[in-house]
């Protein structure tokens, strides 16, 4: 054998005046052979030798078909060795920058410090890791045969060996681990909430098997375990309880109701247990400074301002009569609501709660008195579909408004005509208007044979953010990871690409930015609930704190 240890310029011109001269001898080179150029300067001396190299060709790759056919198309040109592996280094560049970004124009040590502690990132040659060093944690090598002296087929060479090994000195990149582990979620499985909190175990069972697969990947089992809070507090609790007392159970989904998740996720945060929740908007939720808990959705303090300003500036209303279900949700957002709209200047004629559930003559008859240009229902769905139904049967004319606690096609099935035409703000729109949502509403259709209800698509995110916080503490650890661990993941989590947006957490664990909606009732068909108007959209950073 003959090895030439060197750049393909002077080693095609190299082998060939060896075998000019009679050398016989294997040829083998390492990777700077790696370029159709040397079948250009060595002609059919070359054809036959091997070389080893880091950078396989294009093809080689799972994930580089399209890339080669773009490159194709961009260049005129078959894409040479190192090209794709620029492609995932800028790829690395530009997710560091925005990893960074999340909490403000970066500097170059936080985009540095984001770069080194890429994991998991998913290139076009493959998942990339860097070590302590900045090595890969495991990284592919070959050994490649020279095939043809036509230059335009250097692409066609054959693959002799592929091996992936890790740095001298460095553990593999994904030891295989074992271990169960599991996601909780918590939300009304059984009861008059139960659309809404089926809907939540729902999404996030079906992100768990379609995105669990790096964790079993790992080794892992993975599983999903639901949990019925009835939407009552003491149910939620005894339930959290059981919760924290399954150390397999690292992280929860939910809850539906602020009222049941107040008090649940005090036994999460005793437990060091990360909750991250799809629907909870009371402020209390986060404002208590828990580490452990989280939320993808707005608040209540926002909520409740952004109906009354569409009330004021879109309705052109002048008095309003706020009714809640006396609930630390209800009674929260109409709070937030009356605040807004008497310094705004529209008259409160009254302002009551209740937690009636089937006769409201007693509340019903000061608001005929009254006449207000709105009311407003601080409470949920099943309550206030009743009550707006017999108001509307009583002779209110008014407009009627909620939060999103009127945000169910059960709304419909109970209030019917009477709610056509309402308004509600909801943190959750239908899921329909994010743009990344199609295949989730395709599939929940398929597995569940029905419509996604609201919360459903965040419950698939909440789930989504579980996992890869999971993944990222048991990548660090290399081996099951503890709360502990997976808490700090999921508090750490910034650009986590969902199907409902870009999501990072702030330190109190509310999104850095969340979407607000204004949405109206078009129909008494429960089947064209998701058919409602989005009346308005915003986006709005939480309060300061």
């Amino acid at each position: 054998m003959v090895y030439f240890g060197g750049l393909y310029p002077q080693a095609g011109i190299f082998f060939k005046q060896s075998r000019d001269k009679g050398v016989k001898s294997v040829f083998m080179g390492p990777d700077g052979m790696d370029s159709s150029e040397l079948v250009n300067l060595g002609g059919e001396s070359v054809v036959g030798m091997y070389y080893s190299t880091v950078a396989g060709p294009a093809n080689v790759y799972p994930a580089t078909a399209k890339f080669i056919a773009d490159y194709k198309a961009k260049f005129s040109a078959n894409p040479e060795p190192f090209s794709a592996q620029a492609y995932d280094s800028m790829g690395i560049c530009l997710k560091g920058i925005e990893t960074a970004a999340a909490t403000g124009k970066p500097t170059r040590a936080s985009v540095t410090a984001a770069v080194r502690a890429t994991a998991g990132f998913k290139g076009i040659t493959g998942d990339l890791s860097f070590n302590s060093l900045g090595d890969l944690a495991s990284a592919k090598y070959f050994v490649i045969q020279v095939k043809s002296s036509d230059a335009a087929k250097w692409g066609d060479n054959a693959v002799a060996q592929t091996l992936d090994i890790a740095p001298p000195g460095a553990a593999p990149a994904a030891p295989k681990l074992s271990g169960m582990v599991k996601v909780a979620t918590q939300s009304p499985l059984s009861g008059p909430q139960s659309v809404l909190g089926v809907a939540i175990k729902n999404g996030a069972q079906l992100a768990l098997e379609q995105l669990g697969g790096s964790l079993k990947g790992m080794g892992f089992e993975v599983q999903l375990v639901p949990f019925d809070d009835q939407a009552t507090p003491d149910t939620g609790v005894a339930n959290a309880k059981n919760i924290v007392a399954d150390p397999d159970i690292l992280c929860v989904v939910g809850h539906l109701n602020s009222g049941v998740a107040i008090p649940s996720s005090e036994e999460y945060h005793t437990a060091q247990l990360a909750m991250v929740s799809p629907a909870n908007t009371n402020p209390k939720v986060t404002d208590r400074g828990y580490v452990e808990v989280n939320r993808i959705v707005g608040r209540d303090d926002v909520q409740g301002v952004v109906g009354e300003q569409f009330a004021l500036n879109t309705l052109k209303i002048k008095t309003a009569y706020i009714i809640h279900d006396k609930t630390a949700y209800g009674q929260g957002v109409a709070e937030f609501f009356r605040q807004a709209a008497e310094k705004d200047g529209i008259k409160v004629l009254g302002f009551e709660g209740t937690e009636e559930q089937a006769n409201f003559d007693s509340l019903i008859t000061p608001i005929v008195a009254n006449a207000p240009d709105l009311v407003y229902f601080g409470g949920l769905y099943p309550q206030a579909g009743i009550f707006f139904k017999q108001s509307r049967d009583k002779g209110v004319k008014s407009v009627f408004m909620g939060p999103d606690g009127m945000d169910s096609s059960e709304l419909v099935n109970l209030g019917g005509e009477s709610v056509v035409g309402m308004y509600y703000s909801t943190v959750a729109g239908p899921a329909n208007v994010y743009p990344a949502t199609a295949k989730f509403i395709a599939d929940y259709k398929a597995k569940f044979s029905a419509n996604p209800e609201p919360f459903s698509a965040q419950a698939y995110d909440s789930m989504g953010i579980c996992l890869k916080s999971i993944e990222t503490a048991a990548t660090a650890a290399k081996a099951k990871p503890t709360r502990a661990n997976v808490t700090a993941a999921v508090r750490a989590t910034a650009g986590f690409k969902g199907i409902t947006g870009d999501l990072s957490f702030n330190n109190l664990g509310d999104l850095a930015s969340a979407k607000y909606f204004v949405i109206q009732v078009k129909s008494s068909d429960a089947a064209k609930w998701g058919d409602n108007t989005v009346a308005q959209t915003l986006d709005i950073a939480p309060p300061a704190k």
